[in-house]
């Protein structure tokens, strides 16, 4: 299976000053590629310590320039937030600049702290995706001249550098939202999952997701990635620890989420999470918190290996991103967390057969 290395910049409670979290994050991307992740992966957040990723194409662009084979992919480029063209002209950029190893996450976004902050309606973020992402996937798609152009509305502008091949085929998008999968479906996208509900849920989800891919495309969707917050320690007690670190990590997503606020089923396009809100309401934060941890793999190596390789059958994923650096661990811990996982665990998941590889099929000459 694809194995890929996902940073996160977390800076909870605002621990250490910002550039030594960079620093920090920096060093465990650099160490991807020589330690055998076939991609490198950052998200995308802005204004507050949950995480300091604001433009995940210019930090892959860096990266380009620090590695030669793996592929870098946005886990994801929220589309509401950008103009459409500037993104795909720096889409193309990373394209062009990596020889072709972008692989591109698109979104629409969840936090009201981010929409508010660019002025944005969350109302809108569903129309704002679909025909962002119409308009970034077309232009990626050379014309009959063999150029490549993006349209938006009565406006037509050529994408300079030209991009190396179309997007489809190469494009995610996260979704947890059952409104949102025939959007992806028709869009001609794979799904990138990240755990937050039950996984009868979520295969549910995914099967759902690839009916509609089947009757809109004609043809089988691509297998979904996965994303793991991975805890990995040879000693069980270790172990324990490294999962308190996992535990504040997603309480820090459920208070930037505001998933207790049942306010946000009142947003069109937003009503799902009015389920979430209900639950944490019913069973207690602590204990959703808890539910969406032990979603996660952690453990030992072998415990680690056991877990991911279930979850990846279960959904007949093509692979995982790993997160090795969150919830408030040092460097330190982060560091050996990361090396332990790709000395004894990676081995065995790349091992495991599940299809094709993500992205384009090989570097271009």
């Amino acid at each position: 299976m694809h194995v890929g290395y996902g940073t996160f910049f977390q800076n909870l409670g605002n621990a250490r000053p910002d550039h030594e979290v960079w620093r920090a994050e920096l060093e465990l991307a650099e160490r991807a590629e020589p330690l055998g992740f076939g991609s490198i992966w950052a998200v995308e957040h802005h204004f507050s310590d949950y995480t300091m990723s604001p433009n995940p194409l210019q930090f892959l662009t860096y990266m380009a320039g620090r590695t030669t084979e793996a592929k870098l992919g946005s886990m994801v480029c929220v589309l509401p937030w950008h103009d459409p063209i500037r993104l795909a002209e720096e889409a193309a950029v990373l394209d062009n600049v990596s020889n072709g190893r972008l692989v591109l996450g698109i979104g629409r976004g969840l936090a009201r702290l981010e929409f508010d902050g660019f002025g944005v309606d969350m109302a809108e973020s569903r129309r704002l995706f679909t025909d962002r992402a119409e308009a970034i996937l077309e232009a990626f798609e050379p014309g009959a001249d063999g150029g490549c152009v993006i349209q938006l509305g009565d406006r037509s502008v050529p994408l300079r550098p030209a991009p190396l091949a179309p997007l489809r085929g190469r494009t995610y998008a996260s979704s947890i939202s059952p409104e949102s999968h025939e959007i992806m479906a028709r869009l001609g996208v794979g799904i990138m999952i990240f755990l937050q509900k039950p996984w009868v849920q979520t295969v549910g989800d995914i099967e759902a997701y690839a009916t509609a891919y089947r009757e809109l495309n004609g043809t089988e969707p691509p297998k979904p990635l996965l994303v793991i917050f991975a805890a990995c320690d040879k000693d069980p007690a270790g172990a324990e620890k490294l999962f308190e670190h996992v535990m504040a990590y997603y309480d820090s997503t459920v208070g930037h989420y505001e998933f207790e606020n049942e306010a946000l089923a009142a947003i069109p396009g937003y009503e799902y999470y009015g389920r979430i809100a209900a639950q944490i309401s019913k069973h207690g934060r602590e204990q959703f918190v808890r539910f969406l941890a032990d979603l996660q793999p952690w453990g030992t190596p072998e415990q680690v290996i056991e877990k991911t390789v279930e979850a990846v059958k279960l959904i007949d994923a093509a692979g995982v991103i790993v997160v090795s650096s969150y919830g408030g661990m040092t460097p330190e811990q982060a560091a050996a967390n990361q090396e332990l996982f790709s000395r004894e665990v990676l081995p065995a998941l790349r091992a495991v057969p599940t299809g094709d590889e993500i992205g384009l099929a090989a570097q271009l000459a």
